[in-house]
C-alpha cells in the first residue's frame, strides 16, 4: 500500500500504533516476526524506509531528511503518536524523529546503533558486491551470488542482500533499493544526531552482545540525547539481532512496549512473553 508520502507500507493487527523501520538495504518485511509477534494487541506499521523497498527513490536520504518523511507518513494516516521500533538506519530514523518532533513518539526501541557518528568503511565491500552485480547485468540469484561471494564472506549477508534482488523486465536483476542515492547519502547516513535538547520520552536500546555498534564509549552521548533509556544486551547475537534470536528480540520488545505505550493508552493487554 503506498500512501500519500513516498513512503510504503504494510499494516497488521488492531491496537495502540507501533511503527516498525528495518535497517540500510532492508525493507519492512525484514522486521515481520516482530509485526507478527505485536499484531495480536497493536496495530503494527512496517515501512519501507525511503530508497528501499517499494518506497520511492529520494535524493536525500540521511536519516534527518528520512525522518521528515515519516513525520509526513504519519499526518497522511492520521497518526498523532505512535511507538517505534527500528533497527540499525531505522534506529536512526526514529531517534531523529523523537528528538525533532518528540511529541509524535509516545516510546521508541532502538535496535543494535547509537546516536553518534561512526567511521567510514564499515559497509565499503558491501557496496562493493552490489555495485559489481548491477553491473554486471545477472540473469539469475545464483550469477548474483557468485559475484557476491567475491566481496563478501558471510553467506548470511549474501543471502539478507538477495532479498532485495528483482527482475525486471528484461530479464535482468537489480536492486530494489536507490543504490546510487544509498551510496551518495552514505555519510550523512553515518552521522549522528545533531539535535541539542533530549527526548525525553522512555527509550529502550537493545545490544547485540557480540556486535560493536553500541560500545562503552557511546554511553554518554546516549544518554545526553535519551535520559530516560535503558538499555538490555543480546548475549551472542551480532547486528542483526532480531533475525539471530528473534524470539528473545520479541520478548524484549514485547514487553517495553506493553509497559509504556499501552499503559499510556489505557489499554488493557496480554502476551508480550
Amino acid at each position: 500500500m503506498v500512501t500519500k508520502s513516498p513512503i510504503s507500507h504494510s499494516t497488521a493487527g488492531e491496537g495502540p500504533p507501533v511503527v516498525l523501520m528495518h535497517g540500510l538495504f532492508g525493507a519492512g518485511g525484514n522486521l515481520g516476526a516482530l509485526a507478527r509477534a505485536l499484531a495480536d494487541r497493536y496495530t503494527v506499521y512496517s515501512l519501507d524506509l525511503p530508497n528501499h523497498g517499494n518506497s520511492a527513490w529520494v535524493e536525500e536520504g540521511g536519516p534527518a531528511p528520512m525522518a521528515h518523511l515519516v513525520g509526513a507518513w504519519m499526518q497522511d494516516q492520521g497518526l498523532a503518536q505512535c511507538a517505534f521500533v527500528g533497527h540499525s538506519l531505522g534506529g536512526k530514523v526514529a531517534m531523529e524523529l523523537a528528538l525533532a518532533s518528540p511529541a509524535s513518539v509516545g516510546a521508541l526501541v532502538v535496535a543494535d546503533i547509537a546516536p553518534v557518528d561512526y567511521p567510514d568503511g564499515g559497509h565499503d565491500s558491501i557496496f562493493a558486491a552490489l555495485e559489481a552485480v548491477s553491473d554486471a547485468g545477472v540473469s539469475s540469484r545464483k550469477e548474483a551470488a557468485g559475484i557476491m561471494e567475491q566481496y563478501l564472506p558471510e553467506p548470511a549477508v549474501v543471502q539478507f542482500l538477495l532479498s532485495s534482488l528483482r527482475r525486471g523486465e528484461d530479464g535482468r536483476y537489480d536492486w530494489r533499493f536507490n543504490l546510487r542515492g544509498l551510496r551518495a547519502s552514505y555519510e550523512a547516513i553515518r552521522r549522528g544526531p545533531t539535535a541539542s535538547a533530549p527526548y525525553k520520552g522512555p527509550v529502550l536500546f537493545i545490544k547485540g552482545g557480540a556486535s560493536n555498534y553500541i560500545g562503552e564509549q557511546h554511553r554518554q552521548r546516549v544518554l545526553e540525547l535519551f535520559p530516560n533509556a535503558q538499555m538490555k544486551v543480546m548475549p551472542g547475537c551480532g547486528h542483526w539481532l532480531h533475525a539471530e534470536q528473534p524470539e528473545q528480540f520479541n520478548r524484549l520488545v514485547g514487553r517495553f512496549l506493553d509497559a509504556h505505550t499501552a499503559a499510556a493508552a489505557g489499554v488493557a493487554v496480554s502476551g508480550g512473553e
